[in-house]
């Protein structure tokens, strides 16, 4: 007997379903197969990528509004990170799986224990240690946003499973698509192809909810609006149960395609299928009747659902997630009001945090001023550019009176407001610019706010940038000596200047000149 033929004989008497024998040497399979994904070039690169730039994102991140993140938010922000090594490994997997097709080794594959099922199983599994190295880097990149200081709200596990459970999606894809289509081209194609029909889906079905909800990665219109937890609404544990059926019903049905007939694989399939229709059809249910109520709630009379705290003789409101961030709030207010005059140097605030939340998520409404006297509206982004246009807020409302005068303050008043909101922080000119819409600190621009802003002529302008390069002390005597006039319905942009000690423009026009 030759020893080629003893090898398959021996190989023959071992039992096929001996879970000693096969399973060992599935995992076994499975363990090379991961490590020879790493020896093509898009895996490596992408991984590397990925890992890479998330470690450097969170060890490099400035302050300003990163500095004060909502979890609720930095959840799903986790989910971009993994497309790129998802499609990597779709396309990569599929080449791996037809690696015994395309070298011709089909034939001596036939002589061995292991079935062709239980290869595909091992292809299957050799996407593994990629989503757990996913599930890491989304781990840390979570972990790292809710351990810093300014941190706010209550992140979702079902959220930050998407990364992971992605990665396993596109794994198990491209076994089927291998088993289904023995083709290399089939790959890229489909990748192309998935890519063409989800911007057609998209663009046929605008917001449908049964449909958005289909992708792996259901991503945000707008990034400008944060809502508390309890208002988010997304139906994010049904989408991790639609995402973990559909892997399974892919998977299964690539070992099914490949040979394996067993009940057991029968009916595992047929209970993906289950869990798939079942997350579907949870997660396509749009919005409840108690969330739009709690939401419009939330919009029109915050003040049934918001806890108040008195600091420095104002009062602050404030959404439960957001309760100690108010302490951030009374630092700007008493900022703004110690360089103020006359009574408004005492005048108690009422701060309260406002969002529009009808729209949710994708919403992006202007919120309406407030009309009632000395209440100031912040909003749920805090840090960079929102620092200086909450001070803008509270500067007008002292100078005018309410929010709602803050479209009309055009005259001389603008300059004194100006001039509270960024006197006394330690870069006034670079608030100036960020608070600016087209930050600048020359010409004419619109002041941004909380609510409605305020409308900087360029010789308004003018006289705000040579204050701010003037002494503050001397300044801000001269503010409060002449409050009264400062602050005046009608005052001249000219008159301020003079008043103040300043060039006075040549070009000063003010509202009231031009009515």
């Amino acid at each position: 007997m030759s020893l080629a033929t003893k090898t398959v004989a021996e190989s023959a008497a071992v039992p096929a379903d001996d879970p000693r024998h096969t399973w060992a040497a599935v995992f076994a399979l499975a363990r090379f197969e991961a490590r020879d994904l790493l020896r093509y070039i898009p895996v490596l690169v992408t991984l590397i990528l990925y890992v890479g730039y998330t470690a450097w994102t969170l060890f490099h991140q400035k302050d300003g509004m990163d500095a004060f993140p909502a979890l609720q938010d930095a959840d799903r922000a986790t989910q971009a990170g993994p497309l790129l090594l998802g499609i990597a490994l779709f396309v990569c997997v599929n080449r791996c799986t037809l690696r015994s097709r395309k070298r011709v080794t089909d034939r001596q594959f036939d002589v061995l224990v292991m079935e062709p099922w239980r290869r595909t199983v091992a292809h299957v599994l050799s996407v593994v240690p990629f989503a757990a190295v996913t599930a890491l880097v989304v781990l840390g990149e979570f972990t790292r946003q809710a351990l810093r200081a300014g941190a706010v709200g209550h992140g979702s596990l079902a959220e930050l499973a998407v990364g992971p459970l992605y990665v396993l999606l596109c794994g198990a894809f491209g076994v089927l698509l291998a088993r289904l289509v023995p083709s290399t081209f089939a790959a890229p194609l489909g990748v192309i192809g998935l890519f063409v029909l989800s911007v057609f889906v998209s663009a046929g079905t605008a917001d449908a909810q049964w449909s958005r909800w289909l992708s792996p990665i259901v991503a945000e219109t707008s990034n400008n609006t944060v809502l508390p937890s309890d208002l988010v609404g997304r139906p994010a544990a049904w989408h991790a149960l639609y995402l973990t059926g559909l892997i399974l019903l892919l998977a299964l049905g690539a070992v099914l395609v490949s040979g394996g007939r067993t009940l057991y694989l029968r009916a595992g399939a047929a209970g993906a299928l289950a869990l798939t229709l079942a997350g579907a059809v949870g997660q396509s249910g749009g919005v409840s009747a108690e969330l739009t109520a709690a939401r419009e709630q939330a919009s029109v009379s915050p003040q049934r659902v918001q806890a108040c705290v008195k600091r420095g003789g104002s009062t602050y409101c404030a959404f439960p997630e957001w309760s100690g961030r108010t302490g951030n709030w009374a630092g700007v207010v008493d900022r703004v009001r110690s360089l103020a005059g006359g009574t408004a140097a005492g005048q108690s605030l009422l701060v309260r945090q406002r969002i529009d939340a009808r729209y949710g998520l994708d919403g992006d409404a202007a919120i309406d001023p407030l009309t009632t006297p000395y209440q100031v509206t912040v909003g749920t982004r805090w840090g960079g550019n929102r620092v200086p246009e909450f001070a803008v807020g509270v500067a007008y409302v002292l100078v005018a009176g309410d929010e709602s005068k803050g479209s009309e303050l055009c005259d001389g008043r603008v300059v004194t407001a100006m001039w509270l909101a960024l006197g006394g922080v330690p870069d006034p000119m670079t608030d100036l610019a960020n608070v600016r819409l087209d930050d600048s600190v020359t010409g004419s621009a619109y002041v941004l706010a909380p609510t409605s802003g305020l409308s900087m002529s360029a010789a308004q302008t003018d006289v705000v940038r040579e204050l701010l390069h003037r002494p503050r002390g001397e300044v801000t005597a001269s503010v409060k000596q002449h409050w009264t006039e400062l602050t005046a319905s009608g005052v001249s942009t000219a008159r301020v200047a003079r008043v103040l000690g300043t060039k006075v423009p040549k070009e000063a026009k003010d509202c009231a000149d031009e009515g």
